[in-house]
């Protein structure tokens, strides 16, 4: 993360035109100056982060923080979790964005494909809430011949985790591939369903998250458009406070 600068309190004052540095040190020495509502010694450090007041009045306001939404397209490997110093291999490490974020969901290790990263919390839960029926969108290969009986069975809801999945869309698309859109978001939900059928999962790529798509190279990221937050706070509108 990039470091925010700090410079002494008096060349601020200057840097900002409100005095000089000969002025700012009298301030200053005369306990009129404060910083987040404390009053600083001559040498104090200070950053545009900082509120700073002079005999009660603002003369400089922390900048406002602005809102991140990043679409990535998260590779086999990388593990969704801010834990930087357990966790070698995660996303945010891996990313570098010069800001905290953090990301919306996860996608297992051994899964790629969409993730949203973010630093404003309020659009979190709207997302993730179930009741809200947001979908998600992956597909999946898995490790033999499927057939209308396993479309059936998934698309119907399958016994997983002490309840039955909610039914859902899916799709064939080759012998050994399907599309399956989510509106739930169970612990590693897809691997359980095929793992109830007798099979098991070779790869799973999310291509969809609500109406955004995939559509950068694996590892690449980019900020979210004007137009996909707007139809993303659209949908969310109305979100339900409980969660399933």
């Amino acid at each position: 993360m990039a470091e925010v600068e700090k410079v002494r309190i008096n060349k601020f004052l200057t840097q900002i035109g409100f005095c000089s540095r000969r002025a700012a040190d009298k301030l200053i020495e005369a306990k009129r100056v404060t910083i987040n509502g404390t009053v600083p010694e001559l040498g104090t450090k200070i950053s545009t982060e900082d509120l700073v007041e002079v005999d009660g009045e603002v003369v400089s306001q922390p900048k406002a923080k602005k809102n991140v939404y990043i679409a990535f397209n998260k590779p086999v490997g990388i593990v969704c979790t801010t834990d930087t110093e357990k966790e070698p291999d995660n996303i945010i490490d891996y990313i570098g964005y010069p800001e905290r974020i953090f990301p919306i969901g996860r996608l297992d290790k051994p899964s790629e494909g969409l993730i949203f990263l973010t630093n404003d919390g309020d659009i979190v839960n709207k997302i993730l809430r179930a009741r809200n029926n947001h979908e998600k969108e992956y597909i999946v290969t898995v490790n033999r011949d499927i057939d209308d009986d396993f479309i059936h069975t998934l698309s119907n809801g399958v016994p997983i985790l002490d309840q039955v999945t909610r039914k859902c869309k899916v799709e064939k698309l080759d012998d050994d591939k399907f599309r399956i859109i989510l509106t739930q978001g169970l612990n590693r939900q897809i691997r359980r369903m095929v793992d109830f059928t007798g099979l098991r999962v070779r790869s799973l790529k999310r291509v969809r998250i609500m109406n955004v798509k995939l559509d950068i190279s694996p590892g690449k990221w980019r900020h979210l458009t004007e137009e996909e937050l707007t139809e993303i706070y659209r949908l969310s509108a109305d979100s339900e406070k409980t969660t399933d």
